[in-house]
Parts: C-alpha cells; structure tokens; sequence
C-alpha cells in the first residue's frame, strides 16, 4: 500500500467521480483511500489513468465534497474481498460489509475483479437445479452450471419470485449447495419483503448481499462482482454447487450508464456504454462448470425490461449471452396467476442436459414437450376464437382452450411461498394433459402413457 504518498491535487469533482492530479504508477481497478478536510474516509476505485491523471470512481459517493482539504492515497491493490464459508447465514450490504449485526467476514482474500471462464476449461452443464416452481422446473428446467435470467416488466413479482426460488432451491439430495442472493438498486419496503421470504430457508447455506435504492451508484456495480467471487470460492475450493440470484441486473446496468455519462463517453444505443455488451458477458460468462472441479456457479439474473420492450439494450443484449429465458406475463399476472409464466416465451436451451433419463425421470422431456405443442395449439385457438368467435371452434379446438386454463390453474400457478417437489410438479402436468383424448398425445410414447396417462375417454 502506497498510504504514505498522499496526493493533494484534486482537479474535479463531479458526480460519483473524482479526477486526481500528479499521480504516477497507477493502475486500472486499483483502490484509492480518500481523506476529507473533516476527517472522514472514503474509498474508491480507479477507472482510467491519463498521463498524470487518475479517474477515480468513489465508493460512498461524492455528496458534500469539494476539492480544498482532499487527501488520496493508493494503494497498490485491486478491490479484494474475504472469502469463505463465513458468508453463509449472513446479511451483507452490497460492498460487503455485515448488516445483520454480526462480525466482519474473515477468510482469504481474494480480488473481486474476476474475468469469464476460459472456453477451454468449461465443462458441460449437466444435473438440474430444482426451484420448487412448476413453471420453471417441468418446462424450462435450471441446469448446474447455466445462466438463466428472468425478463419481467415493472409491477409483476419478479422479485419476489426471484427471493423464493432462493429461498427454496435445492440441488440434490446429499449435494452441497450454497445459494446467494444479491439485491442490486431495491427499495427498502422490497428489501423488507426479499428479506422475509429469504428468511423462511432454514439450511444455513444462504448469504445475501443488499444493495438498496439509495445507496451510492456505485455500489451497484460492485455488488454483483462481490456475489460471483464469493460463489466462484465456494464451487471451485469448497466444491459446491452454487445458485446466484441478481436482482434486478438491469439496476446495474442503468448504474454503467450513469457513470459512463459521467465520465464523458459517447453514448451507444439509448444512452448506454459501447461496453455494455462485454461489461454483461464479463459478469454472466463466470457461470459455468470447470473440467475436473465438483462444483457449480448457475445464475439466475433477473432484467425487466422498461415499457415491456424485448428489445431493449439489457434484455437484447443479455440474450445473446445466456442459455434462454424465463418470460413473466402481464396478462397473467392481471388473471391473479402466480407466478405469471409464459410457457411459450420460455426456455431453458440447456434443459436436455439437465432432466429426463437418470436425472430426474423417465417421462419428464417428452412431457415437457406435450405441454408446449398443447399450449401453441391453445394459443392458435384463442386467437381464432377472439376473430371468429368462440361458436365457430371445432371441438379440439375447444379443447385446446379448457386444456390452457388448466395448465395455467392447475401447473403454472401455486400459492405464493409453495414449494412443489418434482414428482408433485410432473404429477400435475399428467393430470392437466389427461383432460384430453389419449389419440390427442402425440409427443408423449406408449409407455409414459400406460404409466401415466389417466384420461377418462380414449
């Protein structure tokens, strides 16, 4: 550490950023320690060096400093965090520092700028997560190792879907599993709620990280990079199998655009960064599994996307990085569905890897895929009857339609804070599917019907 040379030369200050003079020997990501006229301290991050000038992005914030009486030291070393088991059962704010009154954490310590897996070393992503939500566990099943984000829109409960599958995940019977739940620009009535419904997982293998609405901006670039170093620790050293909950990503990535705008770069699409598209690979490419390590980082990000637009530069760009998607409904959630899924905007590419055959059951793909031919049937006959009207329908078509309300009554939604096991889950997708004529099924074989099927006509 550098502490002994404090550097006085204070050029600008001018949002969450600093620009410092008369420096030498400064690198990117390095920390900076920031001394005020009054005593206090703060801490920050070096962005950009430029000749003798260091872009230094500060921490807490720069709210009611000036320039006359600034000290900055540096020292020497990236932002690192401690690692280790100690984040388990415990309630951190987003730069890790223990909101729930107990010890700082102490463990090895590690740099929290951490880079993707490299390709050569991956290894495929195989053996389910279970969320206990039907939704996601029959159609679009989570995969150890997968990044999976959830695009939702303003006023549905994502959130606090997102707090219950962390709530609730499991990996396996006797698989040590870790999950940890990152909440990046919440409110503090959501942070209230997230943290009740956290609070019902009882194992002790929970850690949170809580960054709130009006902590400093940059905090909430920090917070997600904290949660993946801690989660890459407890998977490739303590060989667990890790599920990391985001949410909200998008928070972070309107943080990126503010500090860019800051710094004064040229806005790309909409505002953002050029590097946006590579700041959220940096950030979703350290899911994954590693040749020759037992555990696993998964990721499930949440992103809503601002007036329900797909197209937006955070859900466009981040699906190009990730393995599917899990979609919430508006026209669900106006119906009192919970959670509102779209089936047919749903997917999880890397479901085959995970389910089926000595993963979890025999008829659990081919059901799966009995489900989504029935649904886009439903669909194409909703759409009909909303032109022709419901009298002009055939009677399959009928069909289709009694056959969407079940899945959405009877599969799709369950009670909030329910946690359905997979026999449960799979059990009720036979029972929605056996309201239809067995010559009806056709994706589903002989066999899973003689063992399943319990319709009534033939």
């Amino acid at each position: 550490m550098r502490a002994a040379i404090e550097h006085t030369r204070i050029d600008s200050v001018r949002g969450p950023l600093m620009v410092v003079g008369d420096v030498s020997g400064v690198g990117w990501d390095e920390i900076a320690e920031i001394r005020l006229a009054s005593g206090e301290r703060r801490h920050g991050v070096v962005l950009d060096v430029d000749g003798d000038l260091a872009v230094i992005q500060v921490f807490e914030g720069t709210d009611g400093v000036g320039t006359d009486g600034l000290r900055v030291a540096f020292t020497g070393t990236p932002l690192r965090i401690a690692v280790g088991e100690d984040w388990l059962g415990r309630v951190c704010s987003g730069r890790g520092h223990p909101l729930d009154g107990g010890p700082p954490i102490v463990g090895e310590l590690r740099e929290v700028a951490g880079s993707p897996i490299n390709p050569w070393r991956r290894d495929t992503p195989r053996e389910p997560v279970l969320t206990g939500v039907s939704a996601i566990d029959g159609l679009a099943t989570l995969v150890r190792g997968q990044k999976l984000p959830i695009f939702s829109v303003g006023g549905l409960p994502h959130l606090e879907l997102a707090a219950q599958i962390a709530a609730q995940a499991r990996a396996g019977e006797g698989e040590p599993f870790a999950v940890i739940f990152a909440a990046i620009g919440i409110t503090h009535a959501d942070a209230a709620e997230v943290g009740a419904i956290l609070a019902t997982r009882a194992e002790g293998d929970l850690a949170v990280l809580l960054n709130t609405a009006d902590d400093p901006l940059v905090e909430r670039l920090v917070t997600p990079q904290i949660a993946l170093t801690v989660a890459e620790h407890l998977a490739f050293e303590r060989e667990r199998h890790v599920l990391v909950v985001m949410a909200d990503l998008t928070s972070y990535c309107e943080a990126l655009r503010e500090v860019a705008a800051s710094r004064g770069e040229i806005p790309s699409r909409r505002g953002y960064p050029g590097h946006l598209y590579s700041d959220l690979a940096a950030l979703l490419e350290r899911a994954g599994r590693i040749k020759g390590k037992r555990g696993s980082v998964t990721q499930l990000p949440v992103l809503t996307m601002p007036a329900g637009d797909v197209n937006h530069p955070v859900p466009d760009t981040a699906g190009y990085i990730t393995e599917g998607q899990l979609v919430l409904a508006p026209e669900l959630h106006a119906q009192g569905i919970y959670p509102p899924f779209d089936p047919l905007g749903s997917l999880s590419r890397l479901m085959r890897l995970g389910a089926g055959p000595g993963r979890t059951r025999d008829d659990h793909l081919e059901l799966a895929a009995q489900l989504y031919a029935l649904a886009a049937e439903a669909r194409r006959a909703r759409e009909l009857a909303e032109v022709l009207g419901e009298d002009a329908l055939s009677e399959a078509e009928r069909r289709r339609l009694q056959f969407a309300q079940a899945l959405n009554a009877d599969f799709v939604g369950q009670e909030r804070g329910e946690r359905r096991s997979l026999e449960e889950t799979l059990e009720r997708g036979w029972r929605v599917v056996s309201g239809l004529p067995r010559a009806e099924l056709t994706m589903l074989s002989d066999a899973a019907l003689d063992a399943h099927y319990d319709g009534a006509r033939p």
